[in-house]
């Protein structure tokens, strides 16, 4: 940073700050996944008592759990017994423990993990 006067004015010059762009800044990719008739959205989630269970079940235990909030506002659609689990996650670590909790509470055969890393 410098200064000059002119006048009777003082002016000063500041270098910018240097910007690094994020990289896959973008959901684009995500958002037209999700778009897909063929992708599970939490609109697919069965209305039947024992879905609804299932699904309560899950999300009451990662909303206790000390997960991120990201882990803990994961999609978890349950249709016919089977739970989808979507969404990003902090790390390796959450994304296993969510799948355990969702095949405790549904069954280990009954889970489709398409959680994401944050940053993969």
């Amino acid at each position: 940073m410098g200064t000059g006067t002119t006048g009777n004015s003082t002016t000063e010059t500041t270098t910018p700050a240097t910007y690094t762009p994020v990289a896959n800044a973008t959901n684009t990719e995500v958002n037209t996944r999700d778009r897909s008739d063929a992708t599970m959205t939490p609109f697919d989630q069965n209305e039947n008592s024992k879905d609804i269970a299932i699904t309560a079940e899950i999300r009451k235990r990662l909303v206790g759990s000390t997960m991120s909030v990201n882990a803990a506002n994961s999609k978890i659609m349950t249709q016919d017994g089977k739970v989808t689990l979507r969404g990003p996650v902090a790390n390796a670590e959450e994304k296993a423990r969510i799948d355990a909790i969702a095949k405790e509470v549904a069954g280990a055969d009954k889970v489709d993990n398409q959680l994401e890393v944050a940053g993969n």
